[in-house]
């Protein structure tokens, strides 16, 4: 039996509107309301409250008072080099007249507005610091009442900064799925085992760990893809690692269950490799190990990746006969992507003949070359999300558990994706609910 990975039927939706689509839209609303009933509304637009609410929303709020502090903080390091730039422009009118000398200060005025946030230590806020200087300063020509503009400008600063920290505090009504266990592919995150999961995505993650989320990631490869990968992500699930083949604690760094290749279809498959002038290496797992030895002449193909892969400190690959046959996971064979096609083709029956299930793959990071892997034909990825399934339900004693898959389909395409699948996995977590409880 071959498969090419996880085949799973994508569903077209239509995305949800987040929790920060609603607050920003709030947090507008009420920068007009508040003009519109101090009598404001029918002379001037609160241009800048309604813009700086907008950039103020941020999608969660890490310790309301820094978040609080970094805003007003620099909405008055903008507004002060701001006033600076009117007094120096009226002090020498004549510089109002030549408008290139006039906007090259405006300039300046910015540089000064982001480093001084940066000498503060308040870098956060430097693209407010920016902008509140560019809106106090384009009033310089308002001759009339040179510092009335400016003072408007910064209490409308002033209101779309507290309004963006006062939506942004309150939470919109959300249920959690407490009876969810989501399972979430690595491949759909990172585009190869030797990439880092992008920033937001792993922030994400991390919340929705620490928010309860039960997330259980999937990986066609062995454990130490996390090592390198995702040593930051909180997990509070098992992994399912080697395609299906094993779970993984990674909190405690033990195997908790592994399927092996039975030991007679080990027999003949070695007998075949040596008949046939076959190299291949057998990955097993001792002692919650994972020990990679090496049988026959490698391929070009298979020396690039052992060259580079047994620099890793988180792999094991040993010289000589493995420790016990009873031991072995999966048998792996790189070649070109033709001679691995070719031999996926000629060993099918034999694989299927004795139980195994064989998997043909590209391996990323190496062009033109693809591994075949030969498991027990009992690992498989359903296989082992219906043991976790069974072994949380005993731990929690909650038979309600249910799985819930957030696969993108298509596998990893771009960190805009990678980010927008987790933003998916929260809102299946933790939906808004603006009309009370989903029943």
């Amino acid at each position: 039996m071959y498969d090419t990975g996880y085949k799973r039927k994508k569903t077209a939706s239509l995305p949800r509107i987040g929790q920060r689509i609603i607050k920003t839209a709030v947090a507008v609303f009420i920068c007009l309301i508040i003009y519109y009933l101090v009598g404001y509304g029918e002379r001037d637009l609160p241009m800048e409250s309604c813009i700086t609410a907008i950039i103020c929303m941020q999608p969660y709020v890490q310790g309301t008072r820094v978040f609080a502090l970094n805003r007003v903080t620099g909405t008055f390091i903008g507004a002060f080099w701001g006033i600076l730039f009117l007094l120096v422009m009226a002090a020498f009118p004549t510089l109002g007249n030549i408008l290139p000398l006039a906007y090259l200060l405006m300039g300046f005025g910015v540089l000064m507005s982001v480093y001084s946030s940066v000498l503060v230590k308040k870098t956060d806020a430097a693209v407010l610091c920016a902008i509140v200087f560019v809106y106090v300063a384009l009033s310089f020509r308002e001759t009339d009442s040179l510092f009335l503009p400016a003072l408007g400008k910064i209490i409308g600063v002033l209101i779309g900064t507290a309004v963006a920290i006062l939506v942004n505090v309150f939470h919109l009504p959300r249920q959690k799925d407490e009876n969810a266990v989501f399972f979430l592919r690595t491949r759909d995150i990172v585009p190869d085992r030797f990439s880092q999961i992008p920033a937001p995505a792993l922030f994400r993650l991390n919340y929705l760990y620490n928010e309860g989320a039960k997330i259980c990631l999937i990986s066609q490869h062995a454990p130490a893809f996390f090592n390198l990968q995702m040593s930051a992500t909180k997990l509070n699930v098992p992994l399912i690692v080697m395609d299906g083949a094993a779970l993984y604690d990674a909190s405690e760094n033990v195997y908790l269950s592994f399927e092996t290749v039975p030991p007679e279809a080990t027999a003949r498959f070695r007998q075949l490799m040596e008949s046939k002038g076959l190299g291949y290496f057998i990955y097993t797992i001792h002692k919650d190990k994972t020990c990679i030895f090496r049988r026959g002449e490698m391929t070009p193909q298979e020396r690039a990746v052992y060259d580079r892969m047994k620099r890793s400190p988180y792999r094991s690959y040993l010289d000589g006969d493995i420790c016990d046959p009873r031991e072995i996971v999966y048998f792996k064979l790189i070649a070109s992507d033709s001679a691995a096609e070719a031999l996926s083709r000629e060993l099918s029956a034999f694989a299927e003949e004795n139980g195994l299930r064989a998997v043909l793959r590209p391996q990323p990071g190496f062009p033109g070359a693809s591994g075949l892997y030969f498991y027990s034909a009992e690992a498989d990825v359903q296989k082992a999300e219906a043991r976790l399934m069974e072994m949380l339900r005993e731990q929690e004693g909650n038979e309600a558990l249910r799985p819930v898959e957030v696969f993108s389909g298509a596998g990893y395409r771009s960190e805009e994706e990678a980010i927008q699948l987790t933003h998916r996995l929260e809102n299946l977590y933790a939906p808004i609910r603006l009309f009370g409880k989903k029943k």
